[in-house]
């Protein structure tokens, strides 16, 4: 009997730690916050994320390094790519090649984060040919065990009959899901937490970034880097955001800074994000 109880008691506590360990893997970091920091020391960079106790991370970039010799720092600070991004010329001419890619790394996601357009000129045309090709793209990436996330810039939540280019592409993305990065869908004039509710089904992974209090906003899919803010302290909804996102069961939510002061911000985003139950 009392072996019976320590085994219950040992299964209980891997159920536990288990539990506990999948909760604190949802928060990543998209390799591009700490793009300036690569140019100096990649290694110390790597062992920076490391040290922050971050495991997971969105990229695909290895900064001028040999992407073996990259792929074998990520393993020493035990960094795992889970997404990478590709570019949209790429997934329209070369699927097979980003599959490839992906698969190098043992990544599961792949994220576009920009649809080619003339200048601020983003119509239905541009919309209906970037479903065309993600729906393309996406079915090849699917068949090879990978799922395809388009990431919104704001330029897409421009009107389109009783919505807007958004709608469109969801209600037509056979193929394909969504990132959602909040702060561009809180600049395009969206509320991120909304937008979330509205399509439960069609993001699977997350960038988290806050906007500095009274930033002027608009749908250009442009702003200054330097309006990123430590999460919790700007006007997006940060906490809706990530209690609605653990609802869902998007597994992983990226912390993304491109500010100057990313180095200094990243430990103060983690420790806000401990304290949202």
């Amino acid at each position: 009997m009392k072996k019976l109880q320590l085994l219950c008691l040992f299964l209980m506590a891997i159920v536990f730690f288990g539990t506990t360990n999948v909760t604190a893997q949802e928060v990543g970091l998209q390799l591009y916050s700490l793009r300036n920091q690569f140019k100096e020391d990649i290694p110390s960079t790597l062992k920076l994320i490391n040290d922050w106790g971050i495991t997971v991370l969105e990229g695909g970039d290895s900064y001028g390094m040999p992407e073996e010799e990259f792929k074998g720092l990520l393993a020493k600070n035990n960094l795992k790519v889970v997404s990478i991004g590709a570019g949209f010329n790429d997934l329209a001419n070369a699927p097979e090649e980003v599959v490839k890619k992906a698969k190098s790394y043992g990544a599961t996601y792949v994220m576009c984060a920009w649809i080619p357009h003339d200048g601020n000129n983003f119509d239905i045309s541009d919309t209906q040919k970037a479903v065309e090709v993600f729906n393309k793209a996406g079915k090849i990436l699917r068949d090879n065990g990978l799922k395809l996330a388009y990431h919104a810039h704001g330029f897409e939540f421009r009107p389109y009959k009783d919505g807007t280019l958004f709608d469109y592409m969801a209600q037509n993305a056979k193929y394909f899901d969504f990132e959602m990065d909040v702060y561009w869908v809180h600049h395009g004039g969206e509320d991120p937490l909304k937008l979330l509710k509205k399509y439960p089904s069609k993001f699977i992974l997350l960038h988290l970034k806050d906007m500095e209090k009274g930033t002027k906003k608009d749908d250009t899919g442009h702003a200054d880097v330097e309006t990123n803010v430590v999460l919790g302290t700007g006007e997006v909804d940060i906490a809706g955001v990530v209690a609605e996102a653990k609802k869902l069961g998007i597994k992983y939510m990226f912390i993304e800074d491109e500010c100057s002061r990313v180095v200094e911000q990243v430990p103060k985003s983690l420790k806000y994000l401990e304290g949202i139950k």
